[in-house]
């Protein structure tokens, strides 16, 4: 599907500099042929504007003079995420309900839902206007979701899980499986029974083989707008806040807190019980073992403050010298130990 530049300038509500053509697509500055638009965000790629062979690139005020066409921005990359959504394709072609679909004769599923091959949906589970359920998803009983969700093959709602509206789950992402509750006893294990829920709010995307579980009572739950990427995993009476980033491979163990507008970077890891405050954000690799007040940034295991952070990381590097350093200088002060020892005797 095509676009005028004048078009998309008016969607965008941005203003169009230079005469007006068709762009079919979008790509990087380097790769854009001229049927695409691209963008400029950040200005070290400023480089390669003079060699793009975009129809039109998304800049700010700064850079638009030099190019032949320009869509004007005050946040370029911003705006080309949503020129992006213009141009693309929905996954998925099949439409309507499928006869090899299994779905209980209890559920209920509102108008215009797509339920692909081999879904299977359970017993009084209700479904929101406008959902796609593509092949392999598993949806148990008692389940809600709001409308216009998608979850696509092999994501799986364990019975009760509560999803609102325009949430997305990605393939194999899991919510609601049992949390992690056991205790030992003498020669056994006696597992904890977990019979509380998972609830995600509004607008929520879980990535690929994600983890929400389910609380051992009461609830785990997930704010509106929250992104988890793939392979995170939300222990058991998790609460988690509004427009949270949670980047790859991180865990966050039972019964923490975080608050709104809270980035972890990948395989961060978080203790049990903790209280991680609003507009926190927590370097790669980092262990939280306590809580973390609002606007905190940090990083490191365990996490200290972000200043503290950076300097130690450059400090790494010249671990070795120093050490070799210190042993030296503590021969020398032996020896002078010695020296005077010998000059007392």
């Amino acid at each position: 599907m095509g676009w005028t530049l004048s078009t998309l300038a008016e969607k965008l509500g941005l203003r169009l500099q230079g005469d007006d053509c068709e762009v079919t697509g979008v790509n990087t500055l380097e790769a854009a042929g001229s049927g695409d638009i691209s963008f400029l965000a950040n200005a070290k790629y400023a480089k390669y504007l003079p060699l793009s062979k975009a129809a039109a690139v998304i800049v700010t005020e700064e850079h638009a003079s030099s190019l032949p066409r320009a869509l004007v921005s005050e946040n370029p990359y911003l705006d080309f995420s949503r020129a992006v959504a213009l141009f693309a394709k929905p996954q998925g072609s099949f439409s309507g309900i499928s006869e090899s679909a299994y779905i209980h004769p209890e559920a209920a599923l509102e108008e215009g839902c797509t339920v692909y091959p081999f879904a299977y949906i359970g017993s009084r589970a209700r479904i929101g206007k406008g959902c796609v359920i593509f092949p392999g998803c598993y949806v148990g009983e008692d389940c809600v979701l709001g409308q216009n969700c998608t979850l696509y093959p092999h994501a799986a709602l364990m019975a009760g899980t509560v999803l609102g509206s325009g949430c997305v789950l990605q393939p194999g992402a899991v919510l609601g499986a049992d949390g992690f509750g056991f205790i030992r006893e003498k020669d056994r294990v006696q597992k904890i029974p977990q019979i509380g829920t998972v609830r995600i709010g509004n607008n929520v995307e879980i990535g690929a083989c994600s983890a929400v579980d389910r609380a051992v009572l009461g609830v785990t739950s997930v704010g509106d707008e929250t992104k988890l990427d793939n392979q995170v995993q939300l222990g058991h009476n998790v609460t988690m806040g509004k427009r949270c980033f949670i980047v790859s491979q991180v865990g966050i163990s039972g019964s923490t807190k975080v608050g709104d507008d809270v980035t972890m970077a990948g395989q961060v890891g978080v203790a049990g019980h903790l209280t991680i405050g609003n507009g926190v954000t927590i370097g790669p690799k980092s262990g939280v073992a306590k809580d973390i007040p609002d606007g905190t940034t940090c990083g490191g295991t365990p996490a200290v403050e972000g200043r503290t952070y950076m300097r130690t990381l450059a400090l790494m590097p010249k671990f070795p010298d120093m050490y070799k350093r210190l042993g030296q200088l503590e021969q020398e002060l032996a020896e002078l130990r010695a020296l005077l020892e010998k000059d007392r005797s």
